[in-house]
């Protein structure tokens, strides 16, 4: 069965399913079109830029929701973000800002620029060994300066040395070159949390990331904001009045001189002058799109060397609050590993929930647990250090390293690999456009970056086809000046 995005008569799964966008306008056959693969952040921006300009666009989604790596859900009738849910710089630059604003949607700052727990300030926070004993926080502030002169004689480190290397390997270094950084007793353990922090930003082992490139991303300014509400305002909104076709997996992408050739799971072909690939680097990297003729190496080579890490999150829904009134609890432990920590909903947003994350060899390990199981495991971390915790009446679990719709939570710089391979698997292939956060060698692992590259990949595609049809003039620009995304301030609060 062949269908191409100018029949007439096509039905929007999306309706099917219940989901509130408006109804499709029928377009003249004659109108450029673009197949968008893939419906989370990226995706969607992509397919709403080249529908306001008036191209034809179909969006292909594995899944039975929009969202990819965000998803809102609400089933404890209130929302809670199981994928991304910050906001990663709180300031005007943010190219998401101006649609936040203008949906009125609240944020809740846990840090401002510079903080070395990277998403949270040393503000509000509660410390504990595993026999339950608080950390001061004193300590805690000293342990947290030492580790950023730690940083410091490890990017003297990196500049010493040509190959790259790991940065644990680094860290092992700066211990023998100075002692007297080393840590020993409740402060060692205290570091080792610090650097469960790091490895949780980056959702991989520190003997995983890369020294050289560690820090290569770009951080907007005015700190990190959480969603209050969640981020599914913000996707349905940009979904709205979309062709969006759920349950669709592509198995297949044929690219020829005149167009493209989409090929879905059940058989069934779709046709288009070009097309966005704005599917997970994990995804890519399983080889389950079969592209025809090949990729080139040099794509190839930048999907199998950028690393793709997992953090999961096991949501734990109590009937009460029983635990301290800070922004996040920690355990503190001999090894990152065995650290722990947990996300206070509560304090943003009055629900009594708590939000344990484990990222790298710890999410993987948790992915091999039951639901029931991996809830219990987090709740067991808990009991740890507040032993007269109550049980919770209810729990979520992320899955995001063995779910075939994403393999992995986001991107990140390997050991030995140039930063620039996200720019590569950006760049585009003939009439094939990509787009997602691991394509942004600005801002990878974010939803603003993810949004971004969608914005770029749409107008490079419109430009090409528009160039192929003589028609460059005729078109208006992806996300104009007659844009709807009017600036509204954002709402930020901290308590």
């Amino acid at each position: 069965m062949d269908s191409r995005t100018g029949d007439s008569n096509r039905s929007n799964r999306q309706l099917n399913r219940g989901l509130c966008y408006s109804n499709i306008e029928r377009r003249q056959a004659a109108s450029p079109s673009v197949i968008v693969i893939g419906g989370g952040f990226a995706g969607i921006a992509a397919a709403r830029a080249l529908h306001d300009a008036s191209f034809e666009v179909i969006l292909l989604e594995s899944r039975d929701r929009i969202g990819g790596r965000v998803h809102t859900n609400c089933s404890f009738g209130f929302p809670v973000d199981l994928g991304a849910s910050w906001l990663h710089g709180v300031c005007n630059e943010n190219p998401l800002a101006p649609l936040i604003g203008r949906l009125g949607l609240p944020l809740y700052r846990t840090s401002g620029d510079n903080s070395v727990l990277y998403d949270h300030d040393l503000e509000s926070y509660a410390l504990f060994d595993m026999d339950g004993n608080q950390v001061p926080q004193e300590l805690v502030s000293k342990v947290g300066e030492a580790f950023e002169r730690i940083l410091e004689e490890a990017n003297q480190v990196r500049l010493e040395y040509r190959e790259d290397m790991s940065v644990l390997r680094a860290l092992s270094i700066v211990f023998k070159r100075r002692p007297d950084l080393r840590l020993e007793g409740i402060s060692h353990k205290v570091l080792q949390w610090y650097l469960c922090r790091m490895e949780g930003w980056f959702a991989a082992d520190a003997d995983t990331i890369s020294l050289k490139c560690w820090d290569q991303e770009k951080l907007l300014p005015g700190g990190h904001g959480l969603m209050v509400r969640g981020y599914l305002p913000v996707i349905n909104t940009l979904a709205k009045g979309l062709d969006i076709r759920l349950s669709h997996r592509v198995t297949k992408v044929d690219r020829r001189h005149i167009g493209v050739k989409v090929t879905v799971e059940n058989g069934t072909t779709f046709t288009a002058d070009a097309a966005i690939v704005a599917v997970p680097l994990g995804v890519l990297k399983s080889n389950t799109i079969k592209f025809e003729p090949r990729l080139p190496e040099w794509k190839e080579a930048a999907i199998a060397d950028l690393g793709v890490g997992i953090e999961n999150k096991i949501v734990l829904h109590f009937k009460d609050v029983f635990w301290p009134n800070v922004e996040f609890v920690g355990v503190v432990a001999p090894t990152s590993y065995e650290c722990s920590y947990f996300l206070n909903l509560h304090k943003a947003t009055g629900h009594p929930v708590l939000v344990y994350m484990p990222a790298g060899q710890l999410a993987r390990d948790t992915e091999k647990l039951s639901d029931e199981a991996a809830a219990n495991f987090a709740f067991t971390q808990l009991k740890k250090i507040l032993p007269n915790a109550s049980s919770p009446i209810g729990y979520l679990v992320s899955r995001w390293g063995a779910d075939v719709n994403s393999l992995g939570s986001y991107s990140y710089d390997t050991v030995g690999k140039p930063h620039d391979l996200y720019e590569r698997l950006r760049i585009p292939v003939d009439n094939l456009f990509f787009a997602g956060e691991a394509t942004s060698m600005d801002y990878p692992g974010s939803v603003h970056g993810a949004y971004s590259t969608g914005i770029m990949a749409a107008e490079g595609c419109r430009m090409r086809v528009l160039e192929r049809y003589g028609e460059l003039d005729i078109f208006q620009p992806v996300m104009g000046e007659d844009s709807p995304l009017v600036s509204a301030p954002l709402l930020i609060s901290r308590m």
